[in-house]
């Protein structure tokens, strides 16, 4: 606050010396004491504006930790969309090794497929395939 000068106590007590020919004295501690007033009630209105500027800032300073910790959520989930999408991913080709692999255990298919499967898959790829898969 600005560094005043005189309080309203201060003019509420000023004493005036009379001179001969001087101010009605009535009259002027009448307005004095409308100074008074306005002084008091200017106080009371800075006081109030501190206060909702206290109380604003508050808000705002709030505002701003939610909107952070809002924009670390955002930014964090799209790591565990992509790591879903993976593990999606790994679950359904195990899956599809584990009925494919049967269907073609059951069904002779031509010696092309088979050997192509054969050469890619051995019982011990399977087998950990199907352990994988179990675990989800």
């Amino acid at each position: 606050m600005a560094n005043l000068i005189y309080s309203p106590k201060d003019i509420l007590q000023q004493e005036f010396k009379t001179k001969m020919r001087g101010y009605d004295p009535v009259e002027v501690d009448e307005f004095l004491d409308n100074i008074i007033k306005d002084y008091e009630n200017y106080n009371k209105e800075i006081l109030a504006l501190q206060e909702e500027n206290d109380r604003l800032n508050a808000k705002v300073d709030q505002l701003s930790k939610n909107q952070a910790v809002a924009s670390r959520v955002q930014q964090e989930a799209p790591k565990s969309q992509t790591v879903t999408n993976f593990d999606i991913l790994k679950r359904l080709s195990n899956l599809e090794k584990e009925v494919f692999g049967k269907k073609l255990d059951r069904e002779p298919e031509p010696t092309t497929r088979s050997t192509s499967y054969s050469s890619n898959y051995t019982n011990a790829d399977l087998e950990d395939d199907n352990e994988k898969t179990r675990q989800f």
